[in-house]
């Protein structure tokens, strides 16, 4: 299950996503918006985060204008580690250092072939542990 939010700069990008995630054979959830009409993106983080905490099998995705405020948005909950994906290899990164459980786009900043792209890595990289296992534990303790 991948869940998706956005305001309404990344209203476009999400509906693209959620197309392409389907037609990978993923189950989607969609917590909105569902227009390009003006809200804040952090209400939108805020609900998708609140639904992942006792589900961490779960994946999202969160889309804002630049990536920027919904990433820090999400991250603000402990048991989130949402990353601000601009490439592939980025995304791979997050995805096997980081253990990234939420993918952030920017909807105005990134074109829809990229994002695609930078979607089906972060879907299909898988974390490495060992080394990076100790470090988010030091995360942790903050």
């Amino acid at each position: 299950m991948i869940y998706f939010g956005a305001d309404h700069a990344g209203f476009h990008l999400k509906q693209v996503l959620i197309r392409h995630a389907n037609g990978l054979g993923h189950e989607t959830k969609d917590f909105g918006t569902d227009s390009e009409a003006s809200v804040d993106y952090p209400d939108f983080a805020k609900e998708v985060c609140l639904a992942m905490e006792d589900h961490p099998e779960i994946q999202a995705v969160l889309i804002c204008g630049t990536g920027n405020g919904i990433c820090i948005a999400a991250n603000r909950f402990p048991w989130i580690r949402a990353a601000l994906c601009r490439t592939p290899m980025e995304a791979q990164m997050a995805r096997a250092h980081n253990n990234a459980n939420v993918l952030c786009l920017g909807g105005r900043v990134t074109a829809e072939p990229l994002a695609g792209a930078i979607l089906e890595t972060f879907l299909t990289t898988e974390f490495e542990g060992g080394r990076h296992e100790r470090r988010l534990e030091k995360i942790q303790e903050f």
